[in-house]
């Protein structure tokens, strides 16, 4: 057993002190003053304890790119971040189009990684019957490219998109961003700059009007539809209009995902990082990052978490055409926000909420992102004033850059327990790791 003593709990709105005792992957009481010799004693030191963050949007690369990226080097970064649960996308090599490669990469990560995992299965144009037989009580969703990135798994069948929407129970995730849109754009930009073309020039081709086409597409569909719609990446100010702050989300049809590099950065970041801050879709302006802000607090996007998408630096340092988008974050996202509480424009229990508790809720998964007893014991706990940089030592992704290499932070992972399992001490991996497969709540 494991004895969390002198924490500052933070849960389900609350910020109590308390202890915390830990029996075998469970989190077996939550009092004040337990006592138990049998137990290891973890001193909190009157330290944040959360529930571990749980990342619905990462792109791990396996199988058929590891040498960007692999389960095991990406999820060891996320828990040093922690992130104690992922969920991962299909657009890998081969796509993950069926349930015979979607069980293949299940056996990947049931022996190598270290969080807690789940993985969509991609739709495409004619993978219809494979979709329909996944299993909603251990896959996360069904993923839809309604614009191209990484992987070419484009949907572009407005019939196929119907029949999805129409008979798929379980939830959909989308990227929106018009294709037709996107490509008019490249070819009128590269007509006017020629090789001069560069980063700068991303936000206006993956543009603000490419963004809100797709997804007020998706959202008239489920609304048509009564599809469990979940869309990913949001990054325009127009696109808020489109989701609603008014429903619990427990009872919502259609929620909303913001990543960590659209709250953090602006079009002006182009002009320093360049290809680096190259994503799909793309960073816009500052008047759109406080327009996400704004939408975060108010309901309307539910779930923060980071589309974690590792390139070599050899691959970003290619001319702005030949450049893949997406870029690393899984291991940042955590002090991201925290950084933004340091400076007073979010609570702790505002973080807790949208990085642990809505995933939970949004994906009805089981017995994880609340501190409760009973539930599994994801933990993490928190050090501040514990400065440090973010430097190419410390830096755990394969890929070994990050778009914030000298971004001091405040605030240190200092541990992290995965099911139980000390998995982090003293801000250093322990090497042990008792990750499980997702389960979900679903009828």
């Amino acid at each position: 057993m494991i004895l969390i003593k002198n924490a500052r709990l933070v849960n389900e709105n609350k910020i109590i002190d308390t202890d915390i005792l830990i029996e075998n992957d469970r989190i077996k009481r939550i009092d004040k003053d337990i006592s138990d010799k049998t137990s290891q004693v973890i001193d909190a030191k009157g330290n944040f304890v959360i529930p571990g963050i749980i990342d619905d949007q990462v792109h791990f690369r396996e199988p058929g790119m590891e040498y960007k990226a692999n389960i095991y080097s990406e999820s060891r970064a996320g828990i040093l971040g922690g992130v104690t649960s992922f969920m991962d996308m299909p657009n890998n090599n081969p796509p993950i189009l069926s349930q015979e490669l979607l069980q293949s990469k299940y056996d990947i990560a049931d022996k190598n990684s270290y969080a807690n995992y789940s993985f969509y299965i991609g739709a495409g144009n004619d993978n219809y019957e494979e979709v329909m037989k996944t299993n909603p009580q251990n896959v996360c969703g069904i993923k839809i490219f309604m614009g191209s990135s990484t992987g070419n798994m484009l949907v572009d069948d407005d019939m196929v998109l119907d029949k999805l929407f129409s008979n798929v129970e379980l939830l959909i995730a989308t990227h929106c961003e018009d294709e037709n849109t996107v490509k008019n754009n490249l070819n009128k930009y590269i007509e006017k700059y020629h090789d001069k073309l560069d980063a700068n020039s991303h936000p206006l081709i993956r543009s603000r009007e490419a963004c809100l086409l797709s997804s007020s597409k998706a959202v008239s569909m489920a609304k048509k539809h009564n599809t469990r719609l979940h869309i990913l990446h949001l990054t325009t100010a127009d696109e808020m209009t489109l989701f609603n702050s008014d429903i619990p989300l427990k009872d919502k049809k259609i929620t909303a995902e913001v990543c960590v590099h659209h709250l953090l950065f602006n079009d002006s970041y182009y002009q320093s990082l360049g290809n680096k801050v190259k994503c799909n879709p793309a960073i816009k302006t500052e008047n759109d990052r406080l327009a996400l802000w704004k939408a975060l607090r108010e309901g309307k996007l539910d779930v923060v978490a980071t589309d974690h998408a590792p390139h070599t630096m050899e691959e970003k340092n290619k001319a702005y055409i030949e450049s893949p988008s997406g870029l690393p974050l899984v291991q940042h996202s955590l002090n991201i926000m925290l950084d933004f509480y340091e400076k007073g424009e979010i609570t702790m229990e505002f973080l807790v909420e949208k990085m642990c508790h809505n995933p939970a809720i949004a994906f009805n998964i089981k017995e994880r992102g609340f501190i409760r007893e009973g539930y599994y014991a994801d933990l993490v706990i928190l050090s501040q004033n514990n400065k440090w940089t973010v430097s190419k030592d410390n830096i755990a992704y394969k890929c070994e850059w990050s778009p914030l290499e000298g971004k001091e932070f405040n605030y240190k992972i200092n541990n992290v327990l995965v099911n139980g399992t000390i998995a982090v001490t003293d801000g250093k991996l322990t090497n042990n790791t008792n990750a499980m497969r997702l389960e979900f709540d679903r009828k």
